[in-house]
């Protein structure tokens, strides 16, 4: 299924947006998932850093089941979710529509 997200465009003369759909094609939707998918593995290798420096920082007992714990519990506040990619992509694409309309 195709991913599509709904934005309110202004139309001149009327105080009420209209609102289009923007979807993304099954290969934007690919694009999206996997920056999406690279990016959190970066995250991810940077919250057990964090979390390997934090039990050190408190001289905590370096336990790989704890820094995994506290890795975990920092990528789940960091990480961006795949709906937020492909709705930013579909708000470009609106963008993008949407501004070229109004130049003509």
């Amino acid at each position: 299924m195709v991913y599509s997200k709904t934005f309110p465009r202004n139309i001149e003369g009327s105080s009420y947006p209209r609102w289009e759909e923007v979807s993304l094609t099954s290969k934007e939707e690919q694009e999206q998932e996997m920056l999406c998918r690279k990016r959190n593995k970066e995250l991810m290798k940077e919250c057990i850093l964090d979390a390997k420096s934090i039990t050190q920082d408190l001289t905590l007992k370096d336990f790989q089941s704890d820094v995994i714990h506290i890795a975990n519990a920092l990528f789940e506040k960091r990480a961006s979710h795949e709906v937020f990619w492909k709705e930013a992509k579909c708000k470009e694409k609106f963008d993008t529509l949407f501004s070229e309309v109004h130049k003509k």
